[in-house]
């Protein structure tokens, strides 16, 4: 297999991957439809390097070793499980506040754990959220050991972290600018507090199972 046909594998497996419903994807449903365009761009961008800081871990062989080592791997996924967990924590203890409140769905929740009042904040959130995700260090690890083989030349190895880094950011900023919209923003706006319950939940059964299978493996 020639490396071009490498990189248009890897490019078709990882967009593929990129479309499905996960942490990733909730975080710019939630965050572009209740702060809007900027907000889901930043976390776009914060989501794209920490792909990028995955993949390049995981072509170093750097995610390979953690994923090796038991003690290691295993507090990746208590920090990952964990964040995700407040996250999720967060999200529904904002729902539950503005239905106890009798709030209007278009009225924003002032929680400090989903108000993101800066772009370094909407960077931050996406990157972190990213980057200690368990599964996206397995997902890369088995990636990159299956479709970049060690003799592939450095500008194929270089083309390939391109790749990666711009198809995400270019598909979580359509997101975000697709959801951001005056038309989609008067559709969305009355169901917000449904979504936010839904990626509430999402990321809550997330950490959860990620930190159950922590606890069960000990």
């Amino acid at each position: 297999m020639n490396e071009l046909t490498i990189l248009m594998t890897l490019a078709t497996v990882h967009f593929v991957a990129l479309m499905s419903p996960g942490p990733d994807f909730a975080l710019v449903v939630q965050n572009a439809t209740r702060f809007g365009r900027q907000t889901g761009f930043y976390i776009a961008l914060g989501l794209s390097f920490g792909i990028l800081l995955h993949s390049i871990l995981s072509l170093t062989g750097v995610s390979y070793v953690v994923h090796q080592h038991p003690a290691l791997f295993a507090l990746v996924q208590v920090a990952g499980g964990s964040y995700l967990l407040y996250l999720g924590l967060g999200a529904l203890r904002s729902v539950f506040s503005r239905w106890s409140l009798r709030q209007q769905p278009s009225t924003l929740a002032d929680d400090p754990s989903l108000l993101l009042s800066s772009r370094r904040q909407a960077f931050s959130r996406g990157f972190t959220t990213n980057i200690l995700n368990p599964k996206a260090l397995v997902f890369f690890v088995s990636l990159m050991s299956s479709l970049v083989p060690s003799t592939m030349s450095v500008p194929g190895k270089l083309s390939a972290l391109a790749i990666l880094w711009s198809l995400s950011l270019a598909w979580f900023s359509f997101l975000a600018w697709a959801l951001s919209t005056k038309r989609m923003q008067r559709k969305l706006n009355s169901a917000s507090v449904y979504i936010d319950a839904l990626c509430g939940l999402l990321f809550s059964g997330i950490g959860a199972t990620i930190l159950i299978q922590v606890l069960s493996a000990l």
